[in-house]
């Protein structure tokens, strides 16, 4: 299978990608910053052709992320770091989008159900 994605490579980087894209905006913006710390481990003219990838497709590439300079750069950041490293943050963004995801799934539920509540109580009273 030729992969067309660099992050398609490694299944658990792809699946952490996939779910970062249709993740909240505010899950979007701490796994950006999370990933922003991998500025610690890669080498430093790694870094500069980062800042040259943001440069040439921020606000211009067909990528989901190239809309947001914040997620450019730390998607260009991953991109650029060791494999073993690309993994680890992998699994951790996985596990925090997940949880992340669960939370905001347990919101929407307590909200239908104070909205149902209201309903209910609506109706009562009209009786």
């Amino acid at each position: 299978m030729d992969n067309r994605r660099w992050y398609d490579k490694d299944p658990t980087l792809s699946e952490a990608i996939e779910l970062l894209q249709i993740s909240a905006d505010d899950a979007k913006g701490q796994a950006a910053e999370f990933m922003l710390k991998l500025q610690e481990v890669v080498a430093s003219d790694i870094i500069e052709k980062v800042y040259q990838t943001v440069k040439k497709y921020e606000g211009k590439g067909n990528r989901w992320y190239d809309s947001d300079p914040l997620m450019i750069r730390a998607v260009e950041l991953l991109r650029a770091a060791p494999l073993h490293i690309q993994k680890a943050a992998a699994k951790k963004l996985l596990k925090a989008l997940s949880q992340d995801e669960i939370l905001e799934l347990q919101k929407e539920f307590d909200k239908l159900a104070e909205e149902e509540e209201a309903f209910e109580k609506e109706i009562e009273e009209k009786q």
